[in-house]
């Protein structure tokens, strides 16, 4: 899986989360939600420490990644996100 973040969205999450440079943000798997590309999940953030990270980017001097624990989640695809100049929020894609 790959895992790409636009520089858009980094600032987003670097302005609202207050993240500083060479802090890392992980996109991991949560039980309900709305939206996401399994019945019953969705992807929730958090800031924290990789471990054993299967995808990751570092975009503004954030690191995002995603946890090999989480890796089923995306079953063949690879997520991409963006910037919804609209909503003034991120937006994920899988692909």
């Amino acid at each position: 899986m790959d895992l790409t973040v636009t520089k858009d969205a980094a600032k987003w999450y670097k302005e609202e989360l207050e993240l500083n440079d060479s802090d890392s943000m992980q996109f991991y798997v949560r039980y309900g939600g709305a939206g996401g590309l399994q019945p019953g999940f969705s992807l929730g953030i958090k800031v924290d420490t990789p471990y054993e990270a299967v995808a990751e980017t570092n975009v503004e001097g954030i690191t995002f990644y995603v946890e090999k624990s989480d890796e089923w989640y995306f079953d063949t695809y690879s997520l991409h996100v963006s910037y919804d100049e609209k909503w003034e929020e991120p937006d994920f894609s899988y692909e």
